[in-house]
């Protein structure tokens, strides 16, 4: 924790900008975030601030243009990953159906749908990312917020992974409810 005398003269010699970092709600940046939030227009001056930031332990680097100003292990892993994909995105399929029993076997990776397809690990935390069409993307149904982000209910998570591999086997058969699969599959657009 920083001290308030070490806050003062950082904010003295830096015009505020750690402090207006640090009463931020949220705690993960990009670096055109901070840009925006510092008010910062020239590239030098902001790689030269976020080093400053990063040397003094106020922004943790996470990945190559990616900060925290908290320590990784304190930071949910689904809201880090949808932060570091820095657009609309869901947990969904394997993860969430790991989740409600419909699958159980052992999932190494979080599984989120963007608009891009794409692999990637922040710490100890792997992530897998299945790209959907947008028409598909923005539907909401059978899409909640919580914890501090969306997530896919059981039978839209079945919904879109059986968009993905029409042939896949559920171990709990059983537990879905195929009326409303099958309800989200039209209201979604992957069926008529």
């Amino acid at each position: 924790m920083l001290s308030c005398t070490y806050m003062y003269r950082i904010n003295k010699h830096n015009q505020g900008k750690p402090n207006i970092l640090l009463k931020q709600d949220r705690k993960l940046f990009h670096t055109a975030d901070l840009a925006l939030l510092w008010g910062i227009t020239k590239k030098n001056t902001l790689y030269t601030t976020i080093k400053r930031y990063v040397d003094k332990n106020i922004l943790i680097p996470i990945h190559k243009g990616f900060y925290s100003t908290i320590e990784l292990n304190k930071i949910n892993p689904v809201i880090l990953g949808v932060s570091f994909l820095h657009q609309y995105a869901y947990l969904s399929t394997e993860s969430i159906l790991v989740e409600s029993s419909i699958i159980i076997q052992n999932i190494p990776y979080l599984t989120l749908i963007a608009g891009v397809s794409k692999r990637f690990q922040i710490g100890d935390q792997s992530y897998y990312v299945r790209q959907l069409k947008e028409q598909f993307l923005y539907q909401t149904t059978g899409i909640i917020q919580e914890n501090g982000y969306r997530k896919a209910t059981p039978e839209r998570a079945v919904a879109d992974l059986l968009y993905f591999n029409p042939y896949y086997h559920f171990d709990g058969v059983n537990l879905i409810n195929w009326e409303k699969v099958h309800y989200l599959q039209k209201e979604v657009g992957y069926r008529k």
